[in-house]
């Protein structure tokens, strides 16, 4: 049995004991009760509540995860005791009543010390009319679509998924879409996931809205605050594609269905809101914004489809082009809509971003971590390729240290994208147990560098450990024409894999093995994610010579 130290018990016994009787339980969170945090993050599980009975009023609620045990409800009750939620003052009651016959013998152990009364009782009214309450306001929630767009709306979110304008576009390459529907002329579309973390599109309401949040990103750098800032005053519809989810907490049936099925063929989820300046993040479109989106994201996908091989960072020329579209409302009429690349707007946002980092380039920051060059032994032999899946799918369970990735991955490249570190084998096991010590290997990065004297650029590679730390393995002259190529393939490949790619450290660096490692020779396996040189924001480096 579990018991308070002593050194609690004394706290506890100082708290004035009330002539009051709390009630508290725990009950399951269903779906249509779990909600979404400003971030998006889905609270779900078992609520924990306390309440005094005798007044009437809430002392402690937490959310658990459904497998923890009773002591959750324990320090529920010490919170609602010290810390509560009311504006009541700290206390102990005379009496608790559970309608649990577990949790009242956990509890009658646990608090014997603190003269505490703790009975069962068949019923809990006061908590039962709570969490009917919940089930009302959940029954009046409406649905992330409202009916009969849903259908729609979901196969207009297919053809963008299969259009993937992502893998050609970034975020400051523009399209104007002008539906002229409602209250909305045109909205300005930012394009999410080329760094293969989040796919999906922002449709920004206003020119305005869209260059504000660039702004105001590129001048939080790391703060949280200012980021969730930045975030939440955006003004925009969203359609976004999640890796994660498996449900939504505001579907109907109809809904829930037609989702599931979306991520059955897809291995993501949609997921559609509205943000604005004064009420956040909404993930539910009303009946004129679903109206909008699907207008939008119809007009956007013959776009696409007559223009995307046209498109990239490096060419992004005006393209105009007029798609009659199906009103919403009225299937039979035909709305003229006006999409249009935006080049002005996409070098003035490249503009502003080159700008915010030099200005952080020639500022002094000493929080930058350093480069470091002394995990990669200097004989180690070190190249960036490609495992075919089934030699990758081998490793996996033959490697002697392997690092999953955060997620399942698609497997849709033509091998899965690897960093090699070959060296002896005292050598590689030293070096796998520097990056577990360091809590594993958190992202492989290439960043530019430059020698000022002789004026050569290179191509940095960089391995981030999950301390923060940066490790160089590998310096790649920049114009190499066999590296580029290598930098294409990779650069190609990690996108279909969604950003994800690998590390392998083997041993046997000489004669015919080096290169070439066998799979005997493969010690380990991290994977990890690939981000861009923007995410890493070490800026372009410089050799700086120290004297002798």
């Amino acid at each position: 049995m579990n018991a308070l130290n002593r050194s609690t018990c004394r706290r506890l016994q100082n708290l004035p004991q009330i002539p009051s009787v709390w009630e508290g339980d725990r009950r399951l969170l269903s779906s249509d009760i779990a909600t979404r945090g400003e971030s998006g993050g889905r609270m779900q599980g078992e609520c924990v509540l306390w309440v005094d009975g005798s007044e009437g009023i809430v002392r402690a609620m937490d959310v658990v995860p459904p497998d923890a045990g009773h002591e959750a409800v324990v320090r529920a009750l010490l919170q609602a005791m010290e810390y509560p939620h009311s504006p009541a003052p700290p206390a102990r009651p005379q009496k608790i009543v559970v309608c649990d016959r577990e949790i009242q013998f956990f509890l009658r152990g646990v608090l014997q010390d603190l003269d505490i009364v703790v009975d069962y009782v068949s019923e809990l009214p006061l908590i039962d009319e709570i969490f009917q309450g919940l089930q009302g306001i959940s029954r009046t929630r409406p649905p992330q679509i409202p009916p009969g767009l849903v259908e729609p709306v979901l196969k207009a979110a297919q053809e963008i998924w299969d259009d993937a304008p992502w893998e050609l576009l970034d975020e400051e390459k523009v399209i104007a879409v002008e539906v002229n529907y409602g209250d909305v002329g045109t909205l300005y579309v930012s394009i999410l996931g080329m760094l293969g973390m989040e796919f999906g599109l922002l449709m920004y309401r206003s020119l305005e809205s869209l260059k504000t949040f660039r702004q105001r990103v590129l001048a939080a750098g790391e703060s949280p605050e200012d980021l969730e800032g930045a975030f939440l005053a955006q003004d925009c519809l969203y359609v976004t594609f999640d890796q994660n989810d498996a449900e939504s907490p505001l579907a109907g049936e109809e809904e829930e269905a037609l989702l599931a099925g979306f991520s059955d063929r897809n291995g993501v989820y949609p997921t559609f809101g509205n943000l604005h300046p004064l009420e956040g993040m909404r993930p539910v479109l009303y009946e004129e914004e679903a109206e909008t989106v699907l207008l939008a994201l119809t007009a956007l996908h013959r776009f696409f489809n007559a223009h995307l091989e046209r498109l990239s960072i490096e060419e992004f020329p005006k393209i105009t082009s007029r798609y009659r579209i199906p009103d919403p409302k009225q299937p039979d009429e035909k709305l003229s809509i006006k999409v249009s690349s935006l080049p002005n707007i996409a070098d003035e946002l490249a503009e502003m971003s080159a700008e915010a980092a030099e200005f952080n380039n020639e500022m002094p920051d000493f929080s930058l971590p350093m480069l470091r060059n002394d995990l990669i032994p200097e004989d180690a032999f070190y190249s960036l390729g490609a495992m075919p899946w089934d030699i990758f799918n081998a490793l996996q369970s033959t490697v002697k240290f392997h690092q999953k990735a955060e997620s399942d991955f698609p497997k849709t490249a033509d091998g899965f994208p690897v960093i090699l570190i070959q060296t002896s084998r005292p050598k590689a096991t030293t070096l796998i147990e520097e990056i577990q010590a360091a809590g594993g290997l958190k992202a492989i990065c290439f960043n530019p560098g430059e020698d000022p004297f002789s004026n050569d650029r290179y191509d940095l590679g960089v391995l981030q450990t999950q301390n923060g730390d940066l490790h160089l393995f590998g310096e790649f002259v920049d114009d190499d024409p066999v590296h580029v190529q290598a930098r294409k393939k990779w650069d190609q490949r990690c996108k279909k894999t969604k950003g994800y790619c690998g590390l392998v450290v083997a041993k046997g660096f000489k004669g015919a093995s080096r290169g070439n490692p066998k799979l005997g020779d493969m010690l380990a396996l991290f994977e990890a994610r690939s981000i861009s040189s923007s995410e890493l924001g070490l800026g372009s480096l410089q050799l700086i010579p120290f004297p002798n």
